[in-house]
């Protein structure tokens, strides 16, 4: 648009816009374009004010997209966002021009793909709790020190820092990792195959058998934890003759491992202090050291206590320290009345001063001016758009001039070619189409043929006919003025004039007579 008028300074022709015109132009141009969209994404910052509308994120990897719900919409909603939760949101882009943003208006918004996960796992659970694979005295005890303890997780992962690090504070033992998968379509049969080679080591062998197993992973949506809701996870877990704690996901997360465990940690670091005791508390057991710890801190207890008390005389009192503060607090909560009025005077008066400014002169005046100003850019307009008609027609001569028609027949010619062959596809499917239903239209012919009255004619039988309608009993064939028998091969009339009437001798398709078969 700046090459269609020409400005009044000196070397160039770009228009001078006010920061509103550019804000409408580009809410114009984006409401225009994306009215109504959907977009899948996950919900990251969540904020609900007092005014009752909800401002969120939604994100993928790369980029963050700032949406925000009305407040009559957010009351509607059937599912409120939450932070981590992966949605399909619907609504419309729009502007946001106090801070020169592009926000999307979510009018609707609902889980994506949870319904379908959710419903299978509520139907697996209760096929296997029916099963007592999660009933309480199958469970357990842990024990209280274990030599050799087993983690089932990833090696690259902060899940198994974190255990090590836990396990190391509170009572080192000695750690064996089973390196799995912890989602993606892996991950069900490799901490199935961990659980049960753990179970597998003899003791006493080259690698000690474990006597507690973890299986940990962090938090996660539900795709990434249902690796740990599959069936041969859960029979696993339930078979494991040694005692196993899951600590699978965060507190909030629960999946069917948790069930069939014998303990459930809510993270993986709960689960290294539910594996091992504290070591101080079973060092507070040796007598002689801990009567030598605290010998040590009573006297140096004492000694810092002696020393505070020394520093302390030094010290000013504490009400001596705030007197001072309190006082000026005082005498200014005495001026604010005073001072607040003096603050509402002078704006009344700026208020007064500046209203009497405004005059209807001033504004037709200020309305000449414009109007002036528009007409002399709209008679600048015609010349610049030819020029800029010129220029766009010399860089559509640069472009026509590298368009190559050999590419163009190329690509013709290779569309002809997947053309022709699925026209002779087509040909192919019709062809067969029409045999197969040829040959059903011949079977249906032969029963058609094979139910006509005409077959049973052929065995011997006859239809007999009086007057017109069919005879089917001795009274009616005696009262009858006039019989007429069909055999398979003619009609016989028998007395009346019907006996010297001419017989039509039947043909294929015609309907059969109405008669009695004898």
């Amino acid at each position: 648009m700046s090459d269609l008028i020409e400005d009044e300074g000196p070397g160039g022709n770009a228009p001078e816009f006010t920061v509103s015109e550019i804000s409408g132009a580009v809410k114009r141009t984006i409401e225009g374009a994306f009215t109504h969209i959907r977009v899948r994404g996950e919900v990251g910052r969540v904020s609900r004010p007092r005014s009752g509308h909800v401002y969120l994120d939604l994100k993928d990897d790369r980029n963050v997209l700032a949406s925000v719900i009305w407040k009559g919409a957010a009351a509607r909603l059937a599912t409120q966002p939450e932070e981590g939760m992966e949605v399909i949101a619907t609504g419309r882009l729009t502007t946001f021009g106090g801070q020169s943003r592009y926000q999307m208006v979510i009018e609707d918004i609902q889980p994506a793909g949870m319904g379908a996960l959710m419903a299978m796992l509520e139907k697996r659970k209760a096929a296997l709790a029916a099963e007592g694979l999660f009933a309480a005295e199958r469970k357990r005890a842990l024990p209280y020190l274990p030599q050799v303890i087993g983690v089932v997780t990833s090696p690259s992962g902060a899940v198994i820092r974190d255990i090590l690090h836990r396990l190391r504070d509170r009572f080192p033992r000695r750690v064996l990792i089973w390196p799995v998968a912890v989602q993606g379509a892996s991950c069900a049969p490799e901490v199935a195959r961990a659980i049960r080679g753990f179970n597998a080591l003899a003791p006493g062998g080259p690698i000690p058998r474990p006597d507690l197993l973890i299986v940990a992973r962090g938090g996660g949506s539900l795709e990434d934890l249902w690796g740990f809701n599959e069936e041969i996870v859960v029979r696993a877990a339930a078979a494991s003759e040694i005692p196993l704690i899951s600590a699978v996901g965060h507190e909030t997360d629960t999946t069917l491992i948790d069930l069939a465990a014998d303990r459930r940690a809510p993270t993986p670091t709960a689960a290294a202090e539910m594996a091992v005791p504290v070591r101080l508390d079973l060092l507070a057991a040796i007598d002689g050291f801990e009567a030598r710890r605290s010998q040590a801190i009573a006297r140096a207890l004492g000694q810092r206590r002696q020393r505070l008390a020394d520093l302390s005389r030094a010290l000013p009192r504490p009400e001596t320290l705030v007197q001072a503060a309190a006082q000026r607090l005082d005498r200014a909560s005495e001026r604010l009345p005073m001072a607040i009025r003096a603050r509402v005077s002078r704006e009344r008066l700026r208020l007064s001063e500046a209203a009497a400014a405004l005059r209807p002169a001033t504004l037709r005046r200020r309305i000449a001016q414009e109007a002036w100003r528009l007409e002399d850019r709209a008679g600048r307009v015609a010349p610049a758009l030819e020029r800029l008609i010129g220029l766009r027609r010399q860089q559509l001569d640069a472009r026509a001039a590298r368009l190559r028609p050999e590419a163009v027949g190329r690509q013709i010619a290779a569309r002809g070619q997947a053309l022709a062959a699925l026209d002779r596809r087509l040909a192919a499917a019709m062809e067969a189409g029409i045999e197969r239903r040829r040959t059903r239209l011949d079977a249906l012919d032969r029963v058609r043929q094979g139910l006509g009255y005409e077959e049973t004619l052929k065995r011997g039988f006859a239809v007999v006919r009086g007057d017109g309608r069919v005879v089917t009993t001795k009274t009616a064939a005696e009262t009858a003025g006039a019989l007429e028998i069909e055999f398979r091969d003619g009609r016989l009339a028998i007395g009346g004039p019907a006996d010297k009437a001419p017989k039509r001798p039947r043909k294929a398709g015609d309907p059969p007579d109405q008669g009695s078969l004898f």
